[in-house]
């Protein structure tokens, strides 16, 4: 059980939808009993005549009812337990099975595509239809995560006036690097195992392969150019290791910034410590439950549908939770903090790579670099992250960390807690004998036992680092800059811990290997084993950056 505030709910109900695979429901958060419910079942027509299988479910009587909908690959009827539970508060439920997927018409292809402000624009067409019933009092409000979060973030922008609140749970803001092609690189352990999971293979990912450059056809999968045409407030609710935290962060900033009217600085960001499954290395305190009020998607929605006065208004837009050494009571961190905006305020700190494997802010003042052999055929295998399913999140490096296609960088012990909080990202002065090739880079938090405990990583395809529109091959011995972007965190490193980078040329099957060649992207099964050499000198520093925060009520003490 989470706790929320003062309610109570399990976590399975708070969560719905988060675990990204096929035939995932919570129908027993209440029993079967549909009896007390009015429910009918429907081919609804889309504005190209495809019909998608809708369940409605309403309260007896005649309503009018504000309505939640949430719109599923994972079949509809896995929602009847979250029917339930709105249906009792004075809710109407519409569930509904995405174009192709369960009683469906139509084909899935190309997933995610079909729900947003393209054509077809299954979104819309079912807020429209909703809207027209009489049953629905004009207030709709949508809800779901992972996927059916997805959804949501889809046919925000241009929705009918009718969508008044969202409660989006772990979605990507932009599909080509949050979901498809982080750094330029392939998600195999994501996309293409999720696809093959769900039956969705054919043309859906027949279509992502062939499109590996940020075009035209992505464009239209990038929610965040369209934040101006949202006019939804909404709560984006994500964990530090989840697998689109970055797109629950990025949906925050642009709606809140720059939605429409009835959006702006009207949304809310909620971030725990927890991931896309189940994460067992680690155990944060039982205060990490203790999310805020907005977190529950029913609290959330009679504020805003219903103008419930339950303290959410006058909340801060901003929750997360600031990460520590669970394992030590007397820690700083493991607290939950409340804030106006995200990111907050940080020193921009550069710690610097040294050629003795030493990682510090000093800046390197000697010459040289240090190199390594990568075999595509080889690849270093992930361990936890932000993937999905199991095993994942903050789990120990070291099986890993002693390969000898993998470099370490380590700090000097902490005589004091140093917390990180916000964006994270690298910049690797590199040069390869290949013509294409993959840099990973690793943050580990490294426990007085030895433990190095995975916080955050990062991939840059190397034809893709100037741009992930336009390719730019490597020279051979090229010493080229690469940016690496990490992502977020909010984690406090303990007094006697040490920080650790990893840098390597792959993580498998995180990320699709490189081949190492100039081909494109799939195009045939060659192979080639790289020579790869990180640079470090005055010229070429290379080094990661680190949001590191103050307090602001200690400043100056």
């Amino acid at each position: 059980m989470w706790s929320l505030g003062r309610n109570r709910i399990p976590l399975c109900e708070l969560f719905f939808g988060l675990i990204f695979i096929a035939g995932y429901v919570c129908s027993a958060i209440a029993g079967d009993d549909l009896s007390e419910f009015e429910i009918s079942d429907s081919l609804i027509p889309m504005s190209d005549g495809i019909e998608l299988a809708t369940t409605v479910y309403r309260p007896k009587g005649s309503g009018p009812f504000p309505v939640i909908v949430a719109r599923t690959p994972y079949n509809k009827d896995g929602l009847k337990g979250e029917s339930q539970r709105f249906c009792r508060n004075g809710y109407a439920f519409v569930a509904q099975d995405l174009r192709g997927r369960f009683m469906s018409k139509g084909h899935h292809a190309v997933i995610f595509h079909n729900d947003g402000w393209n054509n077809p624009h299954d979104g819309h067409d079912t807020l429209e239809w909703i809207a027209r019933q009489s049953w629905c009092n004009g207030k709709i409000g949508s809800t779901g995560g992972s996927a059916l979060g997805i959804t949501q973030n889809m046919a925000a922008p241009g929705a009918p006036a009718a969508l008044a609140a969202q409660h989006v749970v772990a979605a990507f803001s932009d599909m080509y690097r949050q979901g498809a092609y982080q750094g330029g690189a392939f998600r195999s352990g994501l996309l293409e195992n999720w696809l093959k999971s769900t039956g969705m293979t054919d043309v859906n990912l027949r279509t992502f392969v062939a499109h590996p450059r940020y075009d035209e056809f992505w464009e239209e999968l990038n929610a965040e150019t369209q934040a101006e045409r949202v006019n939804a407030p909404a709560v984006f609710l994500g964990g530090w290791y989840d697998i689109f935290l970055q797109g629950t962060i990025n949906s925050f900033t642009t709606i809140q910034s720059r939605g429409g009217p009835a959006a702006k600085g009207r949304c809310r960001l909620v971030i725990a410590p927890i991931g896309h499954g189940s994460m067992t290395e680690l155990t944060y305190p039982a205060n990490a439950s203790r999310l805020p009020r907005c977190a529950d998607s029913l609290a959330w929605f009679d504020a805003i549908l219903k103008g419930k006065d339950n303290g959410i208004a006058a909340d801060k837009p901003v929750h997360y939770y600031v990460m520590g050494d669970p394992t030590d009571e007397k820690a700083h961190g493991n607290v939950w903090r409340a804030a106006d905006t995200w990111p907050p305020q940080v020193a921009e700190t550069p710690y610097y790579l040294h050629t003795t494997g030493k990682l510090s802010t000093a800046r390197p003042v000697e010459s040289g670099s240090r190199s390594y052999k990568y075999d595509p055929a080889q690849p270093v295998p992930t361990v936890g992250g932000a993937e999905f399913g199991a095993n994942i999140g903050p789990r120990d490096q070291r099986s890993v960390e002693s390969r000898a296609d993998v470099l370490l960088f380590t700090s000097d012990v902490l005589e004091a807690p140093l917390e990180v909080t916000g964006r994270i990202s690298a910049r690797l002065y590199v040069s390869s004998d290949c013509p294409d090739t993959d840099f990973t880079i690793k943050l580990s938090d490294v426990y007085p036992d030895g433990r190095s405990m995975l916080v955050t990583d990062g991939i840059m395809r190397a034809r893709f680092r100037e741009s992930f529109d336009q390719e730019k091959l490597l020279e051979p011995g090229e010493v080229v800059e690469i940016p690496v972007d990490m992502w977020s965190t909010s984690l406090v490193f303990n007094t006697g811990h040490r920080l650790r980078i990893a840098v390597s040329s792959s993580n498998s099957p995180r990320f699709d290997p490189n081949p190492n060649t100039e081909h494109g992207f799939r195009a045939d099964q060659e192979q080639r084993v790289a020579t790869n050499s990180l640079h470090i000198s005055e010229t070429h520093p290379s080094q990661i950056l680190l949001p590191v925060y103050r307090d602001p009520a200690t400043d100056g003490q």
